[in-house]
């Protein structure tokens, strides 16, 4: 069995590999991990162990990059560059799809679960950051998820009907059928400069403004917020929520982060005006 360094070849064979598996598994369809480790060894002198670290290794880069991961895989954050590499070769030749339809994503959802678990953001839950949070952070930053997120239309798209679902579905519950009427996905309706998407409502019927964040990825995943979003929040403070939705693709959860931002985030200027003297 080989010890050294992994060869290119084999670092796009198992990433091969672990894609193949995620996509059955995004798919709730079952799959063999034994076997697929089995497959890999006839094709490379790698022990099973050192194959299964590889996968946790590939969890931890896909994780960094806001994009799903085979649960079973716990993520392993001490991998060698080349493998980052390898992930980033194949996600470039599968630019589009590979999660597969955001929209038929969302309906699926919405059929399973039209009331969102809207749980604590992690700067309010009892748990510690994990350990390996700067690492995945500074993966995230490198490769800008924030702005693909921001860029994917068709995951936003989704990611604002199911806010606007769930809206609905708590407003009908709490017997304000009259207010769930007047909903209005403002995103859609008048475009996207009132500063938030979502015009709704308490069940005590005061207004309830919702700017809406969607990944795929985890609950840290970064994201991008305009300036104008931002002023918005600090004008009707007691109005405006943003919530995050994540881990859209498999299982979607969400959190609120209430103004001030900065309690929660750290708010970074990435782009800036430029005006001639």
């Amino acid at each position: 069995m080989s010890s050294g360094a992994w060869t290119y070849v084999e670092n796009d064979l198992i990433v091969a590999d672990y894609f193949a598996m995620l996509a059955e598994d995004l798919a709730g369809r079952s799959y063999n991990k034994a076997e697929h480790n089995r497959q890999l060894r006839q094709h490379m002198p790698r022990a099973r162990a050192a194959i299964e670290f590889k996968h946790q290794n590939i969890s931890a880069i896909l994780k960094g990059l806001g994009e799903p991961w085979i649960a079973g895989y716990k993520p392993a954050v001490n991998y060698q560059e080349a493998l980052e590499s390898a992930v980033l070769r194949w996600l470039s030749t599968h630019p589009e799809g590979w999660l597969g339809n955001p929209a038929k994503l969302m309906g699926t959802a919405l059929r399973e679960a039209p009331r969102l678990y809207v749980g604590p953001a992690p700067t309010l839950s009892n748990q510690p950051p994990p350990p390996e949070l700067d690492q995945m952070l500074r993966l995230a930053r490198k490769y800008d998820v924030a702005a693909r997120d921001e860029r994917n239309r068709a995951l936003g798209r989704a990611g604002e009907e199911l806010a606007l679902a769930h809206e609905r579905e708590t407003l009908r519950a709490a017997g304000r059928d009259d207010l769930a009427r007047r909903l209005r996905w403002v995103s859609q309706e008048d475009g996207d400069g009132a500063g938030y998407d979502i015009a709704s409502f308490t069940p005590q019927g005061r207004p309830r403004l919702i700017e809406v964040k969607t990944t795929n990825g985890w609950n840290r995943t970064p994201f991008h917020i305009s300036r104008n979003e931002l002023a918005v929040a600090e004008e009707r403070r007691g109005e405006w929520c943003l919530l995050r939705l994540w881990n859209f693709a498999r299982a979607p959860e969400a959190f609120e982060l209430h103004p001030p931002l900065d309690a929660h985030v750290t708010l970074t200027a990435t782009t800036f005006q430029a005006s001639f003297h």
